[in-house]
């Protein structure tokens, strides 16, 4: 199986403010005139790419592609392990956007579950202690940070030592972080 080189990347695509677009396809691309005859030219300048639910992919030879990945590596030459989207909004494709990362850089970067019920990431009612336990994911375990009496010092807490441990992939679970 071969991958997608940069090359390649560049032959089909042209990249314009965070969308791909189809390039005409030169006859020497194919290996036969059949395959010739299946390429279809009424692509040509249109946005490459389809939502699947999760993300934009585009197809190259029957195989799926994340557009994401196929920006980035157009545009570093590489394909890191991970390709985040830094405002998490999957449809923003814009390359100012993407970045290398690692998974638990990428889970670090997660915005706020839906089942939250503080309205704050990292920060839980405790009914036991009638308090606001402050917590944050390190390395896969959980860490807490202290218990407090208000949600906005718990908030507070958690958010500073997120941004210390996380650095620029902390994600406060706001829209916009």
């Amino acid at each position: 199986m071969t991958t997608l080189t940069q090359e390649e990347a560049h032959r089909l695509f042209e990249y314009r403010d965070g969308v791909l677009y189809w390039k005409e396809r030169p006859r020497s691309d194919f290996k036969s005139d059949l395959t010739w005859k299946q390429w279809n030219p009424k692509h040509v300048g249109k946005k490459a790419g389809c939502w699947t639910g999760h993300h934009v992919t585009v197809s190259i030879n029957k195989k799926h592609h994340a557009l994401a990945r196929v920006i980035f590596l157009m545009h570093y030459g590489h394909l890191p392990e991970i390709v985040d989207h830094a405002d998490c909004n999957p449809m923003n494709n814009d390359i100012s956007n993407l970045r290398a990362a690692t998974k638990a850089e990428n889970q670090r970067n997660a915005g706020m579950y839906a089942h939250n019920t503080s309205g704050v990431k990292g920060v839980v009612w405790s009914k036991a202690c009638n308090k606001w336990i402050a917590q944050i994911k390190v390395m896969g375990q959980i860490k807490y940070l202290g218990v407090f009496t208000s949600k906005a010092d718990a908030a507070e807490f958690v958010q500073l030592a997120r941004d210390m441990v996380h650095g620029a992939f902390a994600n406060h679970g706001l829209k916009g972080t």
